[in-house]
């Protein structure tokens, strides 16, 4: 199941770093410091920090996999649980890779639907997302490693606009600080799942990468600098607000940009929202590629046509997440089964990898 790619279809070791980068920052950023700070308080910043620390071990587990298969996530499944069974539960990344299309689009929409075209239709706005994202696909693995450098180094001066907030800043807000206890930072750190998932990609796409194993080291960065963004955003978001308003802030972030003024623009939110649709465009885009590229490798479907029935099935589900229950229920789940699949099931595969190793070196000796 060992899978060989062209070195012309290969990429950069360095380019690692943004397409983990691209694939973490998405959706979550909008809103997800009151959902950390429901079980942690303000302390919460330090659940992200320590969410953030975790997933440095997780990669290093990615890596160890990949590189004891020298292989993606087929070839590692197929190496410890044999041909069949290996394919089927390849077939659970991509129904997660599906969740996280829909969960990612569809919220996205809803923030357009709240905050500017009420009236907006979703199937015509997910159509043409989609048909973009078909376009880039099919352009390769290297277009989609494009599109993510350039989507996240575009819309990067956004970062900036944040320390408007800083105006109106109470630190305050962050005293006392240890506050709660172990067992409420473990559920905020739990609570940081749906912004953090996305660093397992390098499962999908480990063959195509030159030289795979010195991209580890841009894997970690890129976790890195992940993490340094949320944990400021967090603490920038919490001496902004008082407890009690942020509760009732669904976006925060989006809440935050109301403040911003400038001489040519009075409303900057409508600009970060409409911006958001380069940061969101890698989430789709390298999702829908892994998921067809495993379709590909674990049950022989031509990855056109799987990228093509991938987005059919992603366009007509959009259309059944029709309310705010929904929406969130959506997300929810999302969440739980990428916290299930990155920390439960990897470091399962990680374990059986190593037995299955250990096994087939005494069976041929």
């Amino acid at each position: 199941m060992q899978q060989q790619v062209p070195e012309r279809l290969q990429i950069s070791p360095f380019l690692v770093l943004y397409l983990i980068m691209s694939m973490q920052i998405g959706i979550g950023v909008l809103g997800y410091q009151r959902i950390i700070a429901k079980d942690a308080g303000y302390d919460a910043w330090m659940s992200v920090l320590a969410a953030g620390f975790s997933i440095h071990i997780i990669i290093w587990m990615i890596y160890k996999i990949c590189g004891t298969v020298n292989g993606d996530i087929v070839a590692a499944n197929a190496f410890v649980f044999g041909k069949k069974i290996g394919a089927a539960l390849s077939s659970l990344f991509i129904v997660y890779l599906m969740i996280l299309i829909l969960a990612v689009l569809r919220t996205y929409l809803e923030v357009i639907q709240v905050w500017m075209f009420p009236e907006i239709s979703v199937f015509w706005y997910s159509f043409v997302f989609m048909i973009l994202s078909v376009y880039i696909v099919f352009g390769g693995f290297r277009t989609v490693t494009g599109i993510a450098f350039f989507c996240l180094v575009l819309p990067s001066y956004l970062l900036l606009t944040f320390f408007f907030a800083l105006k109106y800043a109470d630190f305050r807000n962050l005293l006392p600080v240890f506050d709660h206890s172990i067992k409420e930072l473990s559920m905020g750190a739990y609570n940081m799942a749906l912004t953090y998932i996305g660093f397992e990609v390098p499962l999908f796409f480990y063959p195509f990468i030159k030289d795979a194993p010195k991209s580890q080291k841009w894997a970690h960065l890129g976790v890195f600098l992940t993490t340094i963004i949320y944990t400021a955003l967090a603490i920038i978001t919490f001496v902004y607000f008082s407890e009690a308003q942020l509760a009732k802030s669904i976006w925060a972030t989006l809440e935050m940009w109301k403040i911003v003024t400038m001489p040519f623009v009075e409303r900057f939110e409508y600009i970060g929202i409409a911006n958001w649709n380069l940061v969101i465009l890698p989430n789709i885009c390298i999702a829908l590629w892994g998921s067809s590229m495993i379709l590909k490798r674990a049950f022989k479907l031509q990855q056109k046509k799987g990228v093509i029935l991938l987005a059919l099935i992603s366009l007509f589900a959009m259309l059944f997440f029709d309310s705010r229950a929904k929406i969130n229920l959506l997300n929810d789940w999302t969440a739980k089964i990428g916290f299930a699949l990155t920390y439960i099931y990897i470091p399962i595969l990680f374990i059986g990898t190593f037995i299955a190793k250990k096994v087939r070196s005494k069976n041929d000796n």
